[in-house]
């Protein structure tokens, strides 16, 4: 994120400033405002080195504990483009020392302590106008930082499952071809248990007719010898 005040004068020198603590951005902008600069704020330490090389400020107020990019490699990236700003580091207490060790790398003209008031700032004004020193660090910014920091993974394409490693037979399991087995030709016979005959129809028919000629010959009997005054 990057942006400029509304004091903007064409005539004025200008500084970029960056950081990302809102109250330390308030606190310098009020700051440069006094000494009539136009103010550039950025947020991002790789949107910075962009910013720089857009705007080519007189002066860079650079936090180094920034998104994206640190402020000791962002420095580098600006003096690796040349131009004339003065890169003044601005870290807490506790990065003092490695503020310090920025400063000779990137060849910055000051480091000055968080919260940065207006009396800290005149004390290093001569100093931060003063000559800019070299920065022997750009000689190690291939190690430090490389230029395809990041690198986009080549498209192969489709993704490829990888092959799995065949399955070891389970002991006491079929495999799939022992499962089919031959059946038997032929069944043996099934045995069926034979069942009482039934009586048939004509047998049933004959009985009665002898228990009909029996019952017309005993009757024609006794008829007879009724007849005969034999009964």
């Amino acid at each position: 994120m990057a942006y400029v005040s509304n004091n903007s004068n064409d005539e004025s020198p200008t500084v970029l400033i960056v950081d990302n603590n809102a109250m330390s951005l308030q606190r310098l902008s009020n700051l440069f405002k006094f000494k009539d600069f136009n103010i550039e704020i950025c947020q991002d330490g790789d949107k910075a080195v962009d910013e720089y090389i857009r705007l080519d400020p007189e002066l860079v107020l650079l936090s180094l504990d920034i998104p994206s990019l640190d402020g000791h490699l962002a420095a580098l990236e600006m003096r690796e483009h040349g131009g004339e700003a003065r890169i003044v580091f601005i870290a807490p207490k506790r990065l003092a020392t490695l503020g310090a060790d920025a400063m000779v790398s990137a060849g910055a003209v000051a480091c000055l302590e968080k919260p940065i008031s207006a009396a800290s700032l005149e004390e290093q004004w001569d100093v931060i106008l003063g000559p800019i020193p070299e920065a022997p660090g750009l000689e190690d910014l291939d190690q430090l930082y490389p230029n395809e920091r990041i690198k986009v993974e080549k498209d192969d394409g489709p993704f490829e499952l990888p092959e799995l490693p065949g399955l070891p037979a389970l002991p006491g399991l079929l495999l799939p071809d022992e499962l089919s087995m031959e059946l038997p030709v032929s069944l043996p016979p099934l045995s069926v248990t034979s069942l009482p005959n039934k009586p048939s129809k004509k047998s049933n028919n004959k009985l009665k007719i002898i228990l009909i000629i029996l019952v017309l010959a005993l009757g024609g009997v006794g008829y007879y010898a009724y007849s005969n005054g034999m009964l």
